[in-house]
This record gives structure tokens, sequence and C-alpha cells, in this order.
């Protein structure tokens, strides 16, 4: 087309290109401020495992290897650097096997979470899936506080029951040493009470004897208070009904903390890994409630508890109190477990008290079935 109509058409043909440009230059700023907004590490991926995006918080994260990021290179390649750097500690010794390890769940990327150590002593959470162009979204949680709590937890929990041991075998050593002097001062006055004696020597063996009874109530109530008060610390150890329960949550750590944080009060506890197991260990019975991790592999929280509901309204199996465990406590979320069938949501990272008061409600003949 020549003359005034094809300049015209190339005009408005050039500026509808340049506003589609500009378009799509202004859609991706707004993808990467709303990427940069995200408080953990996210990173994607091409289908080959190559660097397509990450956020500000995954290169503050990696920062011994942010300097190899760049659009096109492998992941796998800069693991292969920050190894040979030393950024892997469980990599040391063993640096072929660790790269394979890790390159085998970055080709699978089934969501399935692990954890990873790097040099400063921090651990991270990672989780990667599969997007729909066959490439990998990946995220990445500082779980380093959690960690240290767990590790504070099992220390707690030992130091109380050192202490625990302690107590018990002072009262028996005490009850040992105060007993066997008192028995033999007891037969001895009996002794010498069946032999000739005259009234003068009966009246102080009388008095031997009243004194002995004396000190053997003495040391029975002191034994008695020191066996009451072993008696309440095992009450906060070992409840007189022990709980039962069943805890599903796919991270290694989060079940530890969980396993720490309920054992530490007496309660006998179960984990698994994904909502599958949670189902099938429900299954088998025996649970006094459930604590349920939402996003997880296989069958993920929500359609765990469904399937609970379900089966038990089939059954006329009793309902089993279940609590929701999850980073995600807005409106909608609470909803979202409410209408599965969840007694009560409560936010990670966990604290005993919350923990246990939504137990105690949960478990109340009163719970509110709303959240």
């Amino acid at each position: 087309m020549g003359g005034f109509g094809g300049w015209f058409a190339r005009l408005f043909g050039g500026r509808a290109v340049a506003d589609a440009r500009a378009h799509a230059e202004l859609a991706e700023a707004r993808l990467r401020d709303a990427i940069d907004a995200i408080p953990e590490g996210v990173v994607f991926l091409d289908a080959e495992g190559r660097y397509v995006l990450w956020n500000r918080r995954y290169a503050e994260i990696y920062h011994r290897s942010a300097d190899l990021f760049r659009p096109g290179a492998r992941l796998i390649d800069t693991l292969r650097v920050g190894v040979a750097r030393g950024d892997y500690p469980d990599a040391v010794g063993r640096e072929e096997a660790w790269l394979a390890a890790r390159e085998a769940k970055l080709a699978t990327a089934t969501g399935e979470r692990h954890e990873q150590q790097v040099a400063d002593g921090r651990w991270l959470m990672i989780e990667e899936r599969r997007t729909s162009d066959g490439g990998v979204i990946g995220l990445r949680v500082d779980i380093t506080e959690l960690k240290r709590q767990a590790e504070a937890l099992e220390q707690a929990l030992a130091h109380a029951e050192a202490a625990h041991r302690a107590k018990a075998e002072f009262l028996a050593d005490m009850s040992h040493e105060l007993r066997t002097p008192l028995n033999g001062v007891t037969g001895l006055a009996q002794a010498l009470d069946a032999t000739e004696l005259d009234p003068g020597q009966r009246a102080l063996v009388s008095d031997i004897r009243a004194a002995a009874r004396q000190l053997d109530r003495l040391v029975s109530g002191l034994l008695d208070y020191g066996d009451a008060d072993l008696a309440a610390d095992a009450v906060h150890t070992a409840p007189d009904r022990p709980l039962r329960v069943l805890a599903a949550d796919d991270n290694p750590t989060n079940r530890k903390v969980l396993e720490l944080m309920l054992q530490a009060a007496g309660v006998q506890v179960v984990t698994v890994e994904n909502g599958h197991e949670a189902v099938e260990a429900w299954r088998v019975g025996g649970f006094d409630a459930v604590l349920m991790d939402l996003r997880m592999p296989v069958i993920d929280g929500l359609a765990a508890i469904r399937a609970i509901r379900t089966e038990e309204t089939a059954s006329g199996r009793p309902r089993t109190p279940t609590v929701v465990l999850s980073a995600n406590t807005s409106p909608a979320d609470r909803a979202a477990s409410a209408a599965a069938g969840a007694d009560g949501h409560i936010a990670k990272p966990i604290r005993v008290e919350a923990l246990f008061a939504a137990l105690d409600a949960a478990l109340s003949p009163q719970a509110a079935q709303a959240l």
C-alpha cells in the first residue's frame, strides 16, 4: 500500500505495536512488584530448570549465590558452584550425591517439602511445584526460628524429665535413710520393752516408743508431701484421661514441634505427612482429636477433613474434633476450614498456649462449630 494510505497504516500500526509493548512492560513491572512484595523467597524456572524470574527475598536468602542468578542460567549449575564454595553444609563430603538428590527433587517437583541448611546456619523449607507450561515455581521459607523453638522445647522436656527423675530418686533415698534408723529405734524399743524393767526404765522405753511414733508420722508426712509434689508434676506431663492426637503435617520440623509440645503435656501423638495418611490413620481409630495442616501433598488438609466427616456420617462414628494448623488465616481461609468440617483454625508458627486453647475448645462438649 502506497501514498497517504500506506503512511497512515504504518503510523497507526506502529502506534499499536508501541502501545502493546508499553502494556506488556507495565504488566511485567506490576508482576515483579507483586512478587517482590511476597515475604517468602519465590523463583520461577522454565521446563529446562533455567531461571526466569525471582523476587528480592529469594536473592536475600541465597545472598552468597546471588551473583550467579541470571535469566537462562540453570539452577542446578548455581547449586554446583554453591557446593564448591561450601554454601551447603549437608553437601560436604558427599557433593555429587547431594547434587544428584537435589536435581532429582527438582525434576519431579511434586510439591513435597524438604529442608535445606545454608552456610550461615539458617534453615530453609523448600517447596517446588510444576506450572502448567512445564516449568517450576519454587518457594523458600526461613524456618530457623522454628528449628530453634523445636530444639528449645526438646531441651526443656529433657530437663523436666531429668528433674522429675532426680526428685523421685531423692525421695527414695530420703525414705531409705530416714526409715531405716527409725525402724531400728522402734524395733530396739519393742525388744527392750519385752525385758524385765523397773518402772522408771519402762517409762523411759514408753517415751522412746512415743517419740518414735511421732517421728514416723513426721517422716511419713514429709514423704507424702514429696510424693504429692511428684504427682503434681506428673499431672503436667501425663493427665489422668491421656489424650491421643493425630497430627498431619508434611514438614518434618513442624511435626517435631507438635510432638514436643504435645508430649510435654502428656499427650500421646501420632504424626503423618499427608492428608491420605491422615485419613488412613483416622480409620484405624482411637484418636481423641486431629490436628491438620492444609497444604500437603497427595491429599490436602481440607479434602482430608471432608473425607473424615463424610465417613463419620455414613458409618455413624462419633465426630472427631479437628483443628486446622495453617499459615493462612484470612476470613476466607477460616471459612473454608469451617465448611470442610474443622472445629478450630490456628495460625503458624504455633504457640503452645494457642494450640492447647484450640484443643480445649474443640474437645469441649459445647464446642462451637463456627470458627
